[in-house]
């Protein structure tokens, strides 16, 4: 067999006809290397198939290229589709995603963090909610001296980079589009309430039926906690009620899912005899029947963000920004689908 030679920087930067130094600066991202001379460059290394020697790319940076995620989500399908784009994103500006669960005991979290930042020496950490909140996390963050991007935090919100989007108008707007199909018995199952866009999906939901003049039972109401599980036991709180909502908003899709499944046990037909919108617009939205009406939450382009802001001039980022410029907001969007449909 003969063995094929790997290409080397020298390779790449005589096709190039530039020096290895340009080659090593556009691999690393250099910001003041040219447009031009980048795509130049990045074309021969993908003709090539040249793959820079790791240990000497993190000498000669003095980057670890490893960028740590940390989660605590009862989603299964939020965190999912989050992990998946971040891994992309990853691999496509040359750097490995250490990924790691919180545990419930806080110790032992930590314990990983500080190995996280000990032995992998993480460049950055990316923090999802609940876990973006937690103090002890932070302040160990903190006191390493280690950048990290937290994705829809609830406090502090001036001591790092976030990225979220507009939960509350969101909730809000959503619910305003179940009044105006003639819903006016709309139901709410609120999502974990360790997360605060749980607080802020709930308040736009009762500030749209405050707006409209619209006085809901208590009994409409119920506490989820984001797993399929825990909305179906809400659901079937709900559907037990003699006087049954029209509608239910779940605070996301998978208890969105366990509403469709619940009533359709219970021969409820949805959307003709109930109308289930969700939120977050997770992959689970399509593959249920019918498919459900939801938030589309730019969790895709939050993910890609989030590892942007470390792989692309990361000081920028990191070094004494206002607040004003802390806080990314993303764009939402309301797709509607076979789930709910106007009584009117």
């Amino acid at each position: 067999m003969v063995e094929v030679k790997k290409a080397r920087i020298q390779d790449v930067a005589q096709q190039a006809g530039v020096s290895m130094m340009t080659v090593s600066r556009v691999l690393n991202q250099d910001p003041k290397v040219s447009d031009k001379t980048r795509s130049k460059v990045l074309a021969i290394v993908a003709q090539l198939q040249y793959k820079p020697n790791e240990s000497a790319r993190r000498l000669a940076s003095n980057k670890s290229y490893f960028l740590g995620l940390l989660y605590d989500n009862p989603s299964d399908a939020y965190v999912s589709q989050f992990l998946l784009s971040a891994l992309k994103s990853c691999r496509s500006n040359g750097f490995h995603l250490v990924v790691d669960e919180a545990d419930k005991n806080i110790d032992k979290t930590l314990q990983s963090v500080n190995e996280l930042i000990n032995e992998t020496k993480v460049d950055g950490m990316i923090l999802l909610p609940p876990v973006c909140d937690q103090k002890e996390i932070i302040d160990c963050l903190l006191a390493a001296n280690v950048p990290f991007v937290r994705v829809a935090p609830d406090s502090q919100l001036t001591i790092s980079p976030y990225i979220c989007m507009d939960d509350y108008q969101a909730a809000f707007d959503l619910t305003e589009t179940l009044i105006k199909q003639g819903h006016s018995k709309i139901g709410h199952i609120i999502g974990d309430p360790n997360q605060g866009v749980s607080r802020l999906r709930y308040q736009g939901y009762l500030d749209a039926l405050r707006s409209n003049k619209i006085n809901t039972p208590p009994e409409y109401i119920e506490q989820g906690c984001f797993t399929y599980q825990s909305g179906m036991v809400a659901a079937q709180k709900m559907l037990s009620l003699v006087d049954k909502p029209s509608a239910i908003f779940a605070a996301n899709d998978d208890m969105a899912a366990a509403v469709m499944s619940i009533a359709q046990s219970q021969g409820i037909n949805v959307p003709n005899d109930l109308s289930v919108v969700g939120f977050d617009d997770t992959t689970l939205a399509t593959v249920v029947w019918p498919n459900i009406t939801t938030v589309r939450q730019p969790i895709d382009e939050m993910a890609t963000l989030a590892v942007s802001l470390f792989t692309s001039n990361r000081d920028k980022y990191f070094s004494g920004l206002k607040n004003s410029q802390l806080r990314h907001i993303l764009e939402f969007k309301i797709i509607q689908r076979e789930s709910s449909k106007s009584i009117i």
